[in-house]
């Protein structure tokens, strides 16, 4: 039987071209490499999953190999190339600060760094997670971190960069790695399907990416996820059943029952949504969402902020024209003190309800004034 790969690992990209949403950052450490100005210490930070480590191993990479090609990419065929794909390189050291934070680590590490490459021009030190050093092993890690062997050169990769210490920031070059786009994430996760054979609708990828909020190696881990449960066919409806989504639609009929001022309908409605599982909480944080959608759908100049599929963007287009920006504003009011009485009350059903009530109340009230 034939060893199953996490679509993360399958398709991490190999080469600067092939990293997702980076485009910036990938282009500046290629003309560096070009130009031959490379520092001796970095430090990649960003969230979760948008690819600091990746970048860090193909940068490594690439300043080793020994015949590079004309767009500034690693070649994949030199001896450095080859002993890094298979996993063999002694050019490259990676540790895991997470778990390897202590003073005698670090001394290990500095040891490793007077040790010039068997191969290649640097030897190249990644140190992933890197805040959650001691302050001890920072200390002792300061001196070759500043005057490091003309081989050797660092790259620390954190999620939490206010947490590294101030004298390790000013001794390295600093790259903040970007969230992943809805958009770009939808457009990789398309790439994948096709070449898994799977058939996807848009809707069912772009309710993947919103679910990863930003993280590419958490949309690949939800993509897998729903195939295993939908198969090869991508459905939104399913891929919402998996994930225990609340589908766009109710929004959008809520919001259209609280324009009419129609508080029976909105119960009903409340009643349907809670009765198929689905959290009082999440529910108002959703509403919360959805206003400010519609909200940026009103005025071109920021309806690109608004980050979902071409077909939920004409739904929002058109609710935006039916509500005014007045509702808008006192209903997303409305929502915020719900969210904070919500989290004290004891009635947390009724606690919804009378938001309800008050969302349906709102254009009845304006013409009153």
């Amino acid at each position: 039987m034939e060893n199953y790969i996490v679509s993360a690992r399958k398709y991490r990209p190999s080469t600067f071209e092939s990293v997702v949403g980076q485009r910036a950052l990938t282009t500046t450490l290629k003309n560096a490499i070009a130009t031959q100005k490379l520092a001796h210490a970095y430090l990649f930070c960003g969230p979760r999953g948008v690819g600091k480590t990746t970048c860090a191993r193909i940068f490594a990479k690439t300043i080793n190999c020994m015949t590079p090609t004309a767009d500034g990419e690693a070649c994949n065929q030199c001896e450095s190339c080859v002993a890094f794909n298979e996993q063999r390189s002694y050019n490259i050291h990676e540790l895991d600060a997470a778990s390897n934070n202590s003073v005698d680590d670090i001394r290990t590490l500095i040891d490793q760094v007077r040790i010039p490459p068997p191969i290649g021009k640097y030897k190249v030190f990644i140190i992933d997670e890197v805040h959650m050093l001691t302050t001890a092993a920072f200390n002792a890690f300061l001196k070759t971190l500043e005057e490091p062997p003309h081989h050797a050169l660092f790259i620390l990769a954190t999620t939490e960069k206010h947490k590294v210490l101030p004298t390790i920031l000013s001794r390295c070059q600093i790259y903040d790695f970007n969230r992943m786009k809805v958009g770009d994430t939808v457009e990789h996760l398309k790439y994948i399907s096709a070449k898994e054979g799977i058939t996807a609708e848009e809707a069912a990828l772009d309710v993947i990416a919103q679910k990863a909020d930003g993280a590419m190696r958490d949309a690949l881990s939800i993509f897998d996820q729903v195939v295993s449960f939908c198969g090869k066919n991508l459905t939104y409806e399913k891929v919402i059943e998996n994930l225990n989504v609340l589908d766009y639609d109710y929004y959008f009929r809520l919001t259209d029952l609280f324009n009419a001022g129609k508080v029976g309908e909105a119960f009903l409605l409340f009643n349907e949504i809670i009765g198929k599982g689905f959290d009082g909480g999440n529910l108002i944080a959703g509403l919360g969402k959805h206003f400010r959608d519609v909200l940026v759908s009103k005025d071109p100049a920021t309806v690109q902020l608004l980050e979902v599929s071409a077909g939920i963007k004409a739904r929002y287009a058109k609710q935006a024209a039916d509500c005014q920006v007045d509702f808008l504003y006192e209903a997303l009011k409305i929502v915020e003190q719900c969210e904070m009485q919500y989290k004290v009350r004891m009635e947390k059903r009724l606690c919804i309800e009378l938001a309800l009530i008050k969302l349906c109340q709102i254009n009845e009230l304006k013409k009153k004034i």
